[in-house]
């Protein structure tokens, strides 16, 4: 299986409580919420279409959490995401926690990169990540995040947690898709390549043209 990455930012690279005020408000973070106006059709639809390539959900304590309160508590029938996100199996990673109420839930204490690694390892879709930042950032270090789909919200927030903090490690992506929609939402997908290549400019000489 493949592991993903589905992640809401700012522009400034803000990736806490994008959904509500009362989402994650740790770090006593008061600006949540900034997503939510720059929903539209268009990004339902490819967000819907992204969540049913998911064989499994995978999630950091917090946003377990978060989700395990909310979730089950979605009844709309015309909702395209709540009787996906409430029936997939669910990963929970956490050395805290020996048992989700989400189910059906599966906890992953310990080392984790082993773990996932024998996920990855079995035939299926993929196991998608959806915020968990934390998590997502220790991943990256392990080389274990196979796409990232980032969706960018026109929106400075100011403060907040950063998917990408000052002293993470270094990666090299790769661009597989890019489109915007009516609300002013940028689309992201990016395959991680290794490594980031490095060069210095000397001249448009070195920009191969096509």
């Amino acid at each position: 299986m493949k592991l993903t990455l589905t992640q809401f930012v700012s522009l400034d690279g803000v990736s806490q409580g994008p959904g509500s005020p009362d989402e994650d408000t740790s770090g006593g973070f008061t600006r949540g919420g900034w997503f939510v106006p720059h929903m539209d059709q268009d990004f339902i639809d490819q967000a819907s279409a992204w969540l049913e390539l998911a064989d499994a959900l995978l999630l950091g304590r917090r946003t377990y959490t978060a989700f395990a309160r909310d979730w089950p508590l979605i009844t709309d029938p015309n909702d395209p995401f709540t009787a996906r996100m409430n029936s997939l199996p669910k990963y929970l990673a956490s050395n805290t926690l020996t048992q989700g109420s989400w189910n059906p839930t599966t906890v992953l204490s310990g080392n984790l990169a082993e773990s996932l690694r024998q996920l990855k390892s079995t035939p299926g879709g993929e196991i998608q990540i959806h915020g968990s930042s934390t998590l997502a950032q220790s991943l990256f270090e392990a080389g274990l995040i196979d796409e990232l789909r980032l969706v960018v919200a026109p929106v400075v927030v100011g403060s907040g947690r950063r998917l990408f903090p000052d002293g993470c490690a270094p990666a090299g992506l790769e661009l597989l898709e890019s489109r915007s929609t009516p609300g002013g939402l940028a689309l992201h997908s990016y395959r991680f390549t290794g490594p980031p290549d490095y060069a210095t400019y000397t001249g448009v000489g070195d920009v191969p043209f096509s």
